[in-house]
């Protein structure tokens, strides 16, 4: 690819390569890298699938740890309060 910058864009560009020790087009590709943004879409599909893929064994471990964890936070607290009171399941947790 080539790039045809004005004048003043060039001389900026070349005078911070400079400044931060890195060659003209490496700090091109540098500032280009950081100022685009990343297409995550495709990591946050895949994620979702394969939660979507997840084995019962697995979701009945992970729900079995997350019974467990609701459990013992409910159990040690100094309030009467609970955090996680059971009528409150599906409507708030």
């Amino acid at each position: 690819m080539t790039l045809k910058l004005p004048p003043d864009l060039e001389r900026r560009l070349t005078a911070a390569a400079a400044q931060q020790g890195l060659h003209l087009e490496e700090f091109a590709v540098k500032v280009l890298d950081e100022c685009l943004p990343v297409d995550r879409t495709r990591d946050a599909v895949s994620l979702l699938q394969s939660w979507i893929d997840a084995d019962e064994a697995e979701v009945a471990e992970q729900k079995a740890t997350g019974d467990f964890l609701i459990q013992a936070l409910d159990a040690d607290r100094l309030a009467d309060r609970k955090l996680f009171p059971p009528e409150l399941k599906g409507v708030t947790w």
